[in-house]
């Protein structure tokens, strides 16, 4: 099959879209199909092509000019001539319309993976639409998306052909408890709820530390709320990293305080690492904690309740052993492999009698 994913760019900075495409197009190119990405470029093109994928510059952005777009894209349709063009952003989704002219039997499937966007509805144009959990499909369903045309296939980062291979397993303190989160700073991202939480409970466990991840434009008043709380030494702000597997590694719980998340990456690569996990009940986050069996739920925008969860594990080293166990089991699906074969899945279902 001849597959064209068309997105903004393949940066690595921390994008968890940039990441499924770029692991599902590598993946796919492995399993013997042809493969191409067009996008801005970035630091995953060598990654692409040594995985036998093919690269077109494509400034597919927002803020890009539209003919400039078209046109790019255009040239990449007739020199490829896909079977299949997967869009994982709206912009991407726009530009590749006219593709039904020049290829009339091409089909555009587009990736729902931040529904709440307003703009993400949409990704119904496409002839197919991949949501990247139940909570995602419900609500393009409830915007108006022919529910006929969704498929549901769940976000999986493990076995990333972006990384080598897995870290070893640090050897957890015993000396402190570490709470950890990998996020972007933003505002929908709970970062005020966590930092209010963890300064509730910092004064009954004094051995506790929170370790913030991540980078983006919220991160200044994040921080500036931090320095106001009496917890504010045991806070600290990492900013970006490229892997933050070995922060989840010597993490003892693993807080994701979202408001919003369609289907998070960083809980399988929380609970792969062994973390006992605390989420909100909010979009993907339940379906990736297996509705509550592999770890704590709570109400998002609730720092009193997300302490008190804290404050259930910090508390008891045995239900905190056995929410690591927990956390840490029934992650096959969580596999990248996974995820690119069952969208060749819905490419298939997408062609039907299209292919000759």
């Amino acid at each position: 099959m001849r597959i064209l994913h068309v997105l903004n760019d393949v940066e690595a900075f921390g994008n968890g879209i940039v990441h499924v495409a770029v692991d599902t197009s590598c993946l796919q190119a492995e399993d013997g199909h042809d493969v191409s990405v067009a996008s801005a470029g970035g630091a995953y093109v060598d990654l692409l092509q040594s995985h036998g994928v093919r690269h077109y510059e494509c400034v597919a952005t927002p803020r890009s000019r539209t003919p400039r777009a078209l046109f790019e894209l255009a040239r990449c349709v007739t020199d490829f001539r896909p079977e299949v063009v997967h869009c994982h952003m709206v912009t991407s989704l726009l530009i590749s319309q006219p593709a039904r002219l020049r290829r009339p039997r091409v089909r555009l499937v587009s990736t729902v993976h931040n529904s709440f966007s307003r703009s993400a509805v949409l990704m119904g144009l496409a002839d197919r639409v991949i949501a990247v959990s139940q909570a995602v499909a419900s609500d393009m369903a409830s915007r108006g998306i022919d529910e006929r045309k969704i498929d549901v296939i769940a976000n999986g980062p493990l076995a990333s052909p972006r990384k080598i291979a897995p870290p070893p397993r640090q050897q957890r303190s015993q000396s402190r408890v570490i709470v950890t989160t990998v996020a972007g700073m933003y505002e929908r991202k709970g970062i005020s709820d966590l930092l209010t939480a963890f300064d509730m409970v910092s004064g009954r466990f004094p051995e506790a530390v929170l370790t913030v991840v991540g980078e983006g434009p919220d991160r200044s008043r994040f921080q500036s709320m931090a320095d106001t709380l009496s917890s504010r030494d045991r806070i600290k702000f990492v900013g970006f990293v490229a892997d933050p597997t070995p922060y989840l590694s010597e993490a003892d719980v693993f807080v994701l305080a979202s408001r919003a998340d369609p289907s998070p990456l960083v809980i399988p690569e929380a609970r792969s690492a062994s973390c006992a996990v605390i989420g909100t009940r909010v979009d993907g986050i339940p379906e990736a904690l297996d509705q509550g069996e592999a770890g704590l739920l709570v109400e998002p925008s609730q720092p009193a309740a997300l302490a008190a969860s804290l404050e259930r594990l910090l508390s008891d080293r045995r239900l905190l052993a056995e929410m690591q166990r927990r956390a840490a089991s029934n992650l096959d699906r969580f596999k990248a492999e996974r995820v690119a074969r069952e969208t060749v899945s819905v490419y298939e279902a997408a062609l039907g009698g299209a292919r000759h």
